[in-house]
């Protein structure tokens, strides 16, 4: 297991006006050649939601409904709020976003790669899920299981790759930071597979459902999106 990253997502929702082909035109060809403009900007990736089927997992859906999810690797937290918050480069940015996005989340999370993805990883089926602890838990509780849970997703078969995202801010409007009860998404999941048909195999399996039984226990809600993975920079 690799040592916890830090970078920002964000969540996002298309204008309802937007076709889902103009939106995924826009978003690839125009929005992410001028974010890709940012001096200190990483890495950006680009997941694009195909469908929000729950797949193979038996488990309560969050309210949630995205368009697709960026992610965006700074070296350093405040390198990120400089990039997007000041200069013209800025300011361009966010006007292009006021033209397609009905609505953008922003959180900040700490990475930690479980299982990694192989050095060819195109073709695989990418699965974002966001998680949600029960109201009663504690977020040192939720970090702790979430840990043990690491090691049963390990050990289904057929996982290509696995990271866990954990939440450590969040702005529910973007720029302006908001607790957990505006925007109450406590981990984002990402998981690879062959295909369907590997991922629904790995959660029949005996291993899957041990698997699920210790996420009831410290999980209230997942919601789960196949997205189609486009790296920008």
């Amino acid at each position: 297991m690799t040592e916890p990253t830090t970078l920002r997502m964000g969540l996002i929702r298309k204008k309802p006006a937007w076709t889902d082909e103009a939106f995924r035109s826009h978003w690839r060809d125009r929005h992410g050649p001028l974010v890709a403009q940012l001096p200190t900007l990483r890495s950006y990736r680009q997941n694009l939601v195909l469908d929000r089927l729950q797949r193979g997992i038996d488990f309560a859906r969050g309210p949630w409904d995205f368009d697709g999810f960026s992610q965006l690797r700074f070296d350093e937290g405040a390198q990120a709020d400089a990039a997007f918050n000041t200069g013209e480069l800025a300011a361009a940015i966010r006007a292009d976003e006021e033209r397609f996005l009905g609505g953008l989340h922003i959180v900040t999370v700490a990475q930690t790669e479980v299982v990694a993805l192989p050095p060819k990883p195109q073709g695989l089926l990418k699965r974002i899920s966001l998680l949600r602890r029960p109201i009663e838990q504690s977020e040192d509780d939720f970090r702790r299981e979430w840990k043990v849970h690491a090691d049963h997703v390990r050990r289904m078969p057929g996982v290509s790759g696995y990271r866990q995202n954990v939440v450590t801010a969040r702005e529910f409007v973007k720029g302006t930071p908001c607790g957990h009860a505006e925007l109450p998404i406590d981990g984002i999941v990402e998981l690879w597979f062959e295909n369907t048909d590997t991922l629904d195999a790995a959660f029949a399996s005996p291993q899957g459902r041990v698997t699920m039984a210790h996420a009831l226990t410290f999980l209230s809600e997942i919601t789960a999106f196949v997205v189609e993975e486009h790296r920008v920079v």
